[in-house]
């Protein structure tokens, strides 16, 4: 009988209990040889692990432009593109664009250029908050993707794979590091109601363990679903004390089990969780000045929503919090927030006066309160778009050469890296791509891209597969 369900027949021998209940414990030999291969499966349960060499940074936080912010519209001014404006198009079969159609004609950026900061960084008047912090930020202006389509580059971006089934970089960094704090996820995803495009996956942990996938919560009403126990205290221990008993007991009869010591995990941070993640999230104990300067107290509830989990963002680094993912809220019946097709000066407008103010905050915060140097911020959409239109108000996907940046965490400040040709058709200098990056930030958290492994699927795999190389002329 199976003494964790009574009256049930314990199931036929495992072929791990039939080696280690027979032949003198010959299976053991087996373990002994597997050991050194497995350890390192074991050790993403642990809550902190040692990085590989010195970390620059300890936390990331991710802001998500969710559909393609144009990029000849915000950090990579074109005047040959100004001066054509309207004239026929033309690009090579190798800049990767959305549309090829004929007829289609050059489109000047709607808004002005202007150096900023003592560094002299060209940033465009549709971030003018973005712009006060200019020598904060590090501009990578030869970004390249793979394939012109939301979904592909968007699981891009996030796992390194543009076809799924991988862990998010979040889940590589919480399975690299562990966390700081006990009581609170590794990962952390700040969301405002709206799914991007390549869904859940871009925040899962795939073959890792069920730990390091995101924790979600909304902007919106309650922050986290079923966070205020139910029970008195001691009941719930008792509940948890009671799940940990048989659950244990059932990993055990299997031989081990990752979704059940995942679950276990799951459970007991759940719990800790309750005590902490309400406070974290409710901001009211804020100055009056830092709510003003992120933008909580403004009207709209898009603009203050996105505040409000920046600031939010703000605060999990300094409790401890690992990675943190902060989306854009989708305002209108769009594919995604930045994926502007039509309506280009319109919805560029709103995206920015969402998002602009409370990301310039969020770097001024960190910075003021000693948290910027430890903080790696990265600013990135899944692509660019096209500099050439079918329209006059609107441009389409483009990968061939777009623009992010990134601020914090040991990296330069005030600099452009890599260009783009005269149209902003094509990163012609040193091109990056999304393994690039993804190396680089992990260097910064002191995780050597090529040693960050994990078997699965009969190899070692790793966020940058069998590409990446770490971009050492942005490293402060």
């Amino acid at each position: 009988m199976n003494p964790l369900c009574p009256g049930r027949i314990s199931p036929a021998a495992t072929r791990r209990s039939f080696l280690q209940q027979s032949s003198l414990g010959f299976g053991w030999l087996a373990f002994a040889g597997l050991f050194g291969r497995t350890t390192a499966s074991a050790i993403p349960h642990s809550p902190f692990r040692t990085p590989h060499f010195p970390a620059r940074a300890k936390h990331v936080i991710f802001l998500f432009m969710d559909g393609g912010v144009s990029h000849v519209d915000t950090f990579d001014p074109k005047p040959e593109l100004t001066k054509r404006n309207g004239q026929p198009a033309q690009w090579r079969a190798d800049e990767l664009s959305q549309s090829v159609s004929a007829n289609r004609k050059w489109l000047k950026n709607p808004w002005e250029f202007q150096q900023r900061g003592q560094s002299g960084l060209w940033v465009s008047d549709l971030l003018p908050h973005i712009a006060s912090v200019a020598d904060d930020l590090c501009v990578v202006r030869s970004m390249v993707g793979e394939t012109p389509l939301h979904g592909a580059q968007s699981l891009l971006l996030h796992t390194g794979r543009s076809i799924g089934a991988a862990p998010s970089l979040g889940s590589w960094v919480s399975y690299g590091l562990g966390t700081e704090n006990e009581q609170l996820p590794s990962y952390m995803l700040l969301n405002n109601d709206w799914v991007p495009n390549g869904g859940s996956q871009n925040f899962a942990s795939s073959f890792l363990p069920a730990t390091h996938q995101a924790t979600p919560v909304r902007a919106k009403g309650r922050p986290v679903d079923n966070i205020t126990p139910a029970d008195p205290a001691a009941l719930q221990r008792a509940k948890l004390d009671f799940l940990r008993e048989q659950d244990s007991a059932t990993a055990k009869s299997l031989g081990g089990s990752d979704a059940i010591e995942s679950a276990i995990k799951n459970y007991e941070t759940a719990a800790r969780m309750q005590s902490l993640v309400p406070s974290l999230c409710d901001v009211s104990g804020e100055s009056p000045e830092t709510l003003r300067l992120y933008g909580v107290d403004r009207a709209n509830d898009f603009d203050k929503f996105y505040a409000l989990q920046c600031l939010r963002a703000r605060r999990m680094v300094e409790a401890g919090v690992r990675f943190i993912e902060v989306t854009c809220p989708l305002t209108h019946n769009n594919n995604a927030p930045w994926d502007q097709h039509g309506e280009l000066r319109k919805r560029h407008e709103e995206n920015a006066r969402i998002t602009d103010q409370p990301v310039a905050a969020l770097i001024r915060d960190l910075k003021a309160r000693g948290l910027l140097d430890e903080t790696l911020i990265l600013w990135a959409g899944e692509m660019g778009r096209t500099p050439h239109s079918s329209g006059t108000d609107g441009r389409d996907h483009h990968v061939s050469g777009y623009t992010i940046f990134m601020a914090g965490g040991g990296l330069r400040g005030g600099m452009t890296y890599g260009t783009t040709d005269e149209m902003g058709m094509s990163a012609v200098e040193h091109r990056v791509d999304i393994h690039d990056l993804h190396a680089t930030i992990l260097h910064q958290l002191g995780l050597h891209h090529e040693r960050l492994t994990f078997r699965f699927g009969g190899r070692d795999q790793r966020l940058t597969d069998v590409h990446g190389r770490v971009i050492q002329d942005i490293l402060a």
